[in-house]
């Protein structure tokens, strides 16, 4: 029978005991996204607080190979974070006992009663928009001590990188919604309604819009001349002095005038959606210097994003850990390199057109040779992020290592289907001797090349030609 999420942190806690107690060492193995980095670092950090002796490390993925190398690892405890659901009994095979996997991602009912298994979805939390990794991981170092309740400022960072910032005005729900609070009540972070631009505090005004790529709006969108036109004609101060003002310096009048102005050059069929995307809470820690990008929540987000994606997941790791010397300088540059192939992957995928594929209720793009493997989910989100792809599932695919294809699928703004693609990628990837999962709305898969068409026949029947419940607005 499954436990109760309070027997399961006790559990949890009985465990980490008897590793202090007896001097067993613990391996953290953690994905290299924002949610794994985050997650990662806050139960290192709980640990080190605890005494524990423990190292961390980074995983693009989870699969038998890792597994594997578990058997020859020297440490002697295994914690796993936003990764291993469906590898449960891999891990009992191996490690016998001596595990534990924090996590959210939607997982096979056959380990719904594995007490190793500590994730959202056995509690009736929604991983997919109520808690993340992050959140799971505060929760488990809350159990150990209740003096880590600090660590829910980096908890807020892993809901954000895994855009659980669902609820209405882009605010949190269930345990997000807790976790933020505490945050607040601790003086951590102040949460307000305000302008979603990127780099609130860090980037020129002209170039926070240009770079806001969520909502996409047509015509603004990476274009700075048009951004910087359009501001000057609202009437709002651009400099102070010889320096560019960034959005956090805005006054409440100078954000009216600025929302007037984008709202007159997007009158049309998507400016209702495009407004509601642009104005939500925004999560800002205020212990953090001014014009730094780790002030505003989501900008922190991006930089951890960043350095996962680009194989830097150790400097996005210190940060976390509270490093802000050196390392946040590289943190730095990694986000200026990270947003500059971004923005060349995605001119490439809309000039090469016959890389798209549209039906009805789907989008099918063919990133092969151009995203790398560990930014499909990147691209795939902001490809989902464009209004004109609003109401469409969208599935990406690019080249693996050795020989696989890797998928990343995204329902967008306003899609509807009853389709859930966690469950559509497990079993799809499982068919074709491959591994998949993720969540209702984003999920992943990958496969070996040789069953290329096969999976793409697979998706064609249970999702590119399944009809919409209704018309998406």
């Amino acid at each position: 029978m499954t436990k109760s999420l309070d027997e399961s942190l006790s559990y949890f806690k009985d465990k980490i005991s008897d590793c202090i107690k007896s001097k067993k060492s613990i391996s953290v193995t953690t994905h290299i996204d924002c949610d794994g980095l985050t997650s990662g670092s806050i139960i290192t950090k709980a640990l080190i607080r605890a005494g524990a002796n423990c190292t961390v490390r980074t995983s693009k993925e989870f699969s038998k190979n890792v597994v594997e190398s578990f058997k020859t690892d020297s440490r002697d405890f295994h914690i796993v974070t936003d990764l291993g659901g469906g590898f449960a009994s891999e891990l009992d095979s191996t490690l016998g006992d001596n595990w534990i996997v924090l996590d959210h991602h939607q997982i096979p009912d056959k380990e719904m009663d594995n007490q190793n298994v500590i994730n959202a979805w056995k509690y009736g939390m929604d991983g997919g928009v109520e808690i993340c990794a992050g959140g799971m991981a505060y929760l488990a170092s809350m159990s150990l001590d209740e003096k880590n309740s600090d660590l829910s400022a980096i908890a807020i960072v892993s809901a954000l990188g895994d855009r659980q910032d669902q609820g209405e005005r882009k605010s949190f729900t269930g345990k997000n919604f807790e976790i933020a609070n505490t945050a607040k009540e601790q003086g951590l972070v102040d949460i307000d309604l305000d302008l979603l631009l990127v780099g609130r505090e860090t980037r020129p005004l002209p170039d926070a819009l240009a770079f806001t790529s969520q909502p996409f709006i047509e015509g603004l969108t990476w274009n700075r001349d048009a951004c910087l036109s359009l501001l000057n004609s609202s009437g709002i101060k651009l400099k102070d002095g010889g320096r560019w003002r960034v959005p956090a310096e805005l006054n409440e009048e100078e954000k009216r005038q600025v929302i007037e102005s984008i709202s007159k050059f997007t009158a049309g069929k998507n400016a209702t959606e495009i407004m509601s995307e642009l104005i939500g809470y925004t999560y800002t820690f205020p212990r953090e210097d001014n014009r730094s990008f780790l002030r505003d929540g989501r900008e922190f987000s991006t930089m951890l994003n960043s350095c996962g994606r680009i194989n830097r997941s150790g400097v996005g790791m210190a940060i976390c850990m509270g490093d802000r010397n050196k390392i946040l300088r590289e943190g730095e540059t990694i986000l200026t390199d990270y947003r500059k192939m971004i923005r060349e992957y995605m001119s490439i995928l809309s000039n090469e057109r016959w890389r798209i594929s549209e039906s009805e209720t789907c989008i099918m793009v063919n990133g092969e040779d151009i995203v790398p493997e560990t930014m499909t989910g990147t691209i795939s989100s902001l490809i989902a992020g464009s209004p004109k792809n609003s109401g469409k599932i969208v599935i990406l695919r690019t080249k693996g290592e050795e020989n696989t294809i890797k998928f990343s699928s995204r329902k967008s703004f306003g899609c509807n289907s009853d389709i859930n693609l966690s469950e559509i990628m497990r079993t799809g990837a499982e068919k074709f001797d491959g591994i998949g999962g993720g969540h209702n709305a984003a999920a992943g898969a990958k496969i070996t090349k040789d069953k290329l068409d096969e999976f793409l026949n697979y998706l064609e029947v249970n999702v590119v030609n399944v009809s919409s419940p209704t018309s998406s607005k």
